[in-house]
């Protein structure tokens, strides 16, 4: 089987960190700028950056309407930090009219952590990521505030003011982050994240659906 053919949204933000990373995990990795390039896509990764400017520009471009459909359809997507809030279904502290892609059925609080001069480092323990906890970089971080009875928490801050809080979910095909595993040369949540899109494409294949094919229900709309 050909490896898996997995875009990262290049509007803004960590786009050369995803794609290295997934090039080193065996995918097929490409950047994502128009909507012709979403066709033939096994995943696609939503990277970290800021969330306003990258869907003001996916907006501007006429890629939020044909990627909101592709997600909505069921193509597997891993969203990093700015990504976990393109996501979700509800944010708690952003402009009413900033639009969603409404996949994850959570509540978003964005900047939760703190402005840039309070970046910090921490383990965080992730569930399905062998080998003991990640060192998750959070930079002006979101937080998971709620989570909808499908979804899956993977791992939360274990120490300091935000103990407890939610920073790495899943919900079928959609995984999501708070933090940033490309800027630390830890590959085990991007491979996690490839491992859940080789399973997906297998069994696409297997019921003779396209890739990328398969609906899931919508939990939200944007």
């Amino acid at each position: 089987m050909s490896a898996p053919r997995i875009g990262v949204l290049a509007l803004q933000g960590d786009v050369r960190e995803h794609l290295a990373v997934l090039g080193r995990l065996g995918a097929d990795a490409t950047p994502v700028r128009r909507p012709a390039e979403l066709a033939g896509l096994d995943g696609l990764v939503l990277p970290g950056g800021e969330s306003t400017t990258m869907t003001k520009l996916a907006v501007r471009t006429g890629l939020f309407g044909p990627l909101r459909d592709a997600v909505g359809s069921g193509l597997p997507v891993y969203g990093t930090c700015a990504g976990l809030v393109l996501l979700a279904r509800r944010l708690l502290d952003a402009p009413p009219d900033q639009p969603t892609l409404g996949v994850l059925d959570v509540a978003v609080r964005r900047n939760a952590f703190g402005r840039q001069a309070e970046s910090f480092e921490a383990p965080v323990a992730v569930d399905g990521v062998p080998g003991g906890p990640v060192t998750a970089v959070f930079i002006r971080a979101p937080w998971v505030e709620s989570a909808g009875p499908g979804v899956e928490v993977l791992g939360r801050v274990e120490d300091g003011p935000a103990a407890g809080r939610a920073v790495a979910v899943r919900q079928g095909d959609v995984l999501a982050t708070s933090f940033h595993p490309e800027l630390t040369g830890d590959d085990r949540v991007h491979r996690l994240f490839v491992d859940l899109v080789r399973e997906r494409r297998a069994s696409t294949l297997r019921d003779g659906e396209p890739p990328g094919g398969g609906r899931r229900p919508r939990v939200g709309a944007a």
